[in-house]
């Protein structure tokens, strides 16, 4: 009705606007023909006379405008008073566009709107024997007595179509009163049915369909109410606690029937396959899974549907939302006399941890072989040769061979020590964290390493601030994370570089130890990696040896003292490390501190 009513009143206004067209039209014409061969012979007067005749004759027209073939207007009605002309005269012209046709059969209209109304504008260009001469303007008033129709019209339209939507809106409210509050009471009555309220009653005085659907569901609710309560108790506690049971499984579950249609899944299942927000009971299984697990498990659910087997094992990797490994198991669901199936149970388990513990744990076997393969080789192979032809090599041979022994056996120990201080530190050890002097920890940890940066002409320097406040912390382990630091330094370093020790209070609560060094630095793609278990930067320099080891230490340590280790580093220029120490507040402050990974 409301698409009706616009084209009913947009097809009345282009209609009265049509009509108003073609009259001007069809006037403008008619005073152009009796005008042009007086204005063809240059008799103004009699044009003036003629316009002024038609102008009073007809009220419709507004205006009567004559210009010449410049536009330059020399006659106009009523707007026409004799002047004359100077240097200050102002030149009234009619501005037609370039595409204006000069076809005395094809006049341009046009309509605008003025102070007392719209008006229809006629041009008729002023030709005669094909000689252009000019163009007449005739402005015409819209015809009061088809205004008045149409708006007559328009009104009587617009009025139906409101009342026609007020029947609607009184239609609706009707149907509100007599049909939704109904069902709305019975799906409010269904609800609390479903909650175990036997008691729940309808009464509304109706008749008809709605009436009989009332008293059958009065009727329903006083049967159940009268059914066996203790029955119906004992078998909502059953239920209650299969649904406690089932939810509370630390595996996601999810049981079908025969149709594929969920019946029941438990918050771990809708976690795992990102269920949350999803109604799920009476859908279609397949249609909620991952693309994935579909086309995994979409052919054995049917086929145990069937009963062409009883059950059904996946490992099945999911990309969306987060990358995961799920197991799934499938197993029949058979009634008591385990004669038909009855549905099917969907167990998930995120196996995901303990894929990336199988894999790193086959990753860290696989570094640790190699690691201990190559020292074991070479520890064998100069113990073999001295073996068999010690009495033949010099004794500058055999002491080369001894020191490469006592090497790969040093480089062998620490790689052992390594992995078990690594393994220590993962393990969930408990470590006492108490108030730590910084400035004695750089000092020991200073003189240990003094003698190795003296031979390889490196100059080690310390930059503490004096009074620095107690740290909370594990001296022992605070040393190694400073050896193991200083350590890699000298290692990276060439002769006449500096390394720079520096511990300064950063705000009131932590202390920043800071460890630079000018040596080799390390590439902007090794520094994500630095920090994982036998990555090494001599991997691409290819010039020094070491375990790989030293730095998963030290963030596992610092990890341990809650704070976090960083870098920042430019080949060619240095690198610094650098992490933040919690201040102990007022008396040393003792802490238990044991992470599990």
């Amino acid at each position: 009705m409301s698409g009706l009513t616009f084209w009913a009143v947009n097809t009345i206004q282009q209609d009265a606007r049509l009509n108003d067209t073609r009259f001007g039209r069809d006037l403008g014409l008619l005073l152009a023909a009796n005008v042009v061969p007086l204005i063809a012979d240059n008799n103004l007067t009699e044009v003036a006379q003629l316009s002024q005749r038609f102008y009073s004759s007809t009220s419709s027209i507004r205006y009567i405008l004559y210009a010449d073939d410049t536009g330059k207007i020399f006659f106009g009605i009523p707007f026409w008073e004799p002047e004359v002309e100077n240097s200050l005269t102002i030149q009234r012209r009619i501005q037609l566009p370039d595409d204006y046709a000069t076809d005395a059969e094809k006049p341009m209209v046009r309509q605008h709107q003025s102070p007392d109304g719209e008006v229809t504008d006629v041009f008729v260009p002023l030709t005669i024997n094909g000689k252009y001469l000019g163009v007449m303007a005739v402005g015409i008033n819209p015809n009061q007595t088809a205004v008045i129709s149409t708006n007559f019209t328009r009104d009587v339209t617009i009025a139906v179509f409101i009342t026609i939507w007020v029947m609607v809106i009184l239609a609706g409210v009707v149907n509100a009163l007599t049909i939704t509050k109904p069902i709305k009471e019975l799906l409010a009555g269904v609800k609390q049915i479903a909650a175990g309220n036997f008691q729940q009653r309808i009464d509304l005085p109706l008749g008809g369909e709605l009436g009989e659907l009332i008293f059958s569901f009065n009727d329903m609710a006083e049967r159940l109410e009268r059914y066996e309560e203790q029955n119906i108790e004992e078998l909502t506690a059953e239920k209650a606690k299969l649904e406690t049971l089932v939810s509370t499984i630390a595996d996601g579950a999810v049981l079908i029937d025969n149709n594929m249609q969920v019946i029941l899944a438990n918050p771990n299942a809708r976690r795992i396959f990102g269920w949350d927000d999803i109604e799920l009971e009476g859908s279609n299984v397949l249609h909620q899974l991952p693309t994935g697990v579909q086309m995994e498990i979409t052919r054995p659910l049917y086929e145990m549907a069937a009963g062409e087997r009883e059950s059904a094992e996946f490992r099945i990797p999911l990309g969306q939302p987060t990358k995961r490994t799920i197991r799934i198991l499938l197993t029949t669901v058979l009634n008591l006399q385990r004669e038909s199936i009855k549905g099917i149970a969907i167990t998930v388990q995120d196996i995901t941890r303990e894929v990336e513990l199988n894999e790193a744990k086959s990753q860290f076997i696989s570094n640790v072989s190699h690691e201990l393969r190559t020292p074991l080789f070479n520890i064998k192979t100069y113990i073999e040769t001295l073996h068999d032809y010690g009495e033949d090599l010099e004794v500058e041979q055999r002491k080369e061979f001894l020191s490469t022994v006592n090497h790969e056996t040093d480089r062998l120990t620490r790689l052992v020590n390594d992995v078990l201080d690594l393994s220590k530190l993962e393990s969930g050890r408990i470590y006492n964290l108490d108030g730590v002097d910084l400035s004695q920890a750089i000092e020991q940890t200073l003189r240990t390493y003094q003698l190795n940066a003296k031979d390889k002409g490196i100059e080690i320097f310390q930059e503490v601030e004096p009074n620095i406040p107690l740290v909370v912390g594990n001296y022992d382990l605070l040393l190694q994370v400073f050896g193991n630091l200083i350590g890699n330094a000298l290692k990276f370093s060439t002769p006449g570089g500096q390394i720079a020790f520096r511990a300064y209070q950063l705000d009131a609560k932590k202390v920043r130890i800071e460890i630079s060094d000018t040596g080799i630095g390390i590439a902007p793609e090794d520094q994500e990696a630095i920090f994982d278990r036998f990555f090494r930067v001599e991997n691409r320099v290819h010039t020094l040896e070491g375990t790989g080891l030293g730095l998963s230490i030290v963030r596992n340590i610092i990890d341990k003292h809650h704070s976090r280790v960083n870098l920042v580093s430019e080949v060619g220029t240095g690198t610094t490390f650098w992490f933040d120490l919690s201040i102990v507040e007022q008396a040393p402050h003792v802490e238990q501190l044991g992470v599990r990974s």
